[in-house]
């Protein structure tokens, strides 16, 4: 069961993070948070120091999803593909809502100097996807591709769609057709005896 302290904590981080994803890193301040968290100052400083220090750990929530523990699926033996297509429809689902993303805010964050966690969080993302690839292609699920190619496609072409997403509108075949695209490269086809 989660303290007081914690459910506030996770209260201020998610209040954070629509200020965030609507205005992005730069224009948001302590004075916005506690407006938004509906908190004193105090209340907010007793958790977090700074929006720096609040916005990384947004971050490290986001990057610990469970929703995308591939790691955990793949020690329960779950099909490679299942876990290809749940990850790639959660993707779906975030590239049609670019009002909820932190993309715009991310870049500003990284503008500002910051590109260490950004790397540390990219690498992290390249190591899960990286074992996915090759756990399917392990099972006889994937077809052999070249792995680093195949992860920068994936991480690229999904953050760019979230970025353009907040400047030009995305179409529902867009989205889709990077999905399908990433599935087409990876999935074995079956084959069937005489067709």
């Amino acid at each position: 069961m989660s303290s007081k302290k914690e459910k506030t904590r996770e209260f201020i981080l998610d209040a954070s993070y629509a200020l965030f994803a609507k205005q992005g890193f730069n224009r948001i301040t302590m004075k916005d948070i506690c407006e938004a968290a509906n908190l004193s100052r105090g209340g907010l400083y007793s958790h977090f120091s700074s929006t720096r220090e609040l916005f990384e750990a947004i971050l490290e929530k986001i990057n610990q999803k469970e929703e995308m523990n591939f790691y955990e699926e793949m020690e329960q033996g779950i099909s490679a593909t299942q876990i290809l297509d749940k990850a790639l429809a959660l993707m779906e689902d975030e590239m049609n809502h670019a009002e909820d993303s932190l993309s715009l805010a991310m870049y500003e964050y990284a503008g500002s100097g910051e590109t260490v966690l950004m790397e540390h969080f990219n690498k992290m993302g390249e190591a899960k996807w990286t074992a996915l690839i090759q756990y399917g292609m392990e099972r006889g699920e994937f077809q052999r591709v070249n792995v680093a190619e195949i992860v920068t496609i994936i991480l690229y072409a999904y953050q760019g769609v979230r970025m353009w997403s907040r400047i030009v509108p995305m179409t529902q075949e867009t989205i889709q057709s990077i999905a399908s695209h990433i599935r087409k490269q990876l999935i074995k086809e079956k084959k069937y005896n005489g067709i």
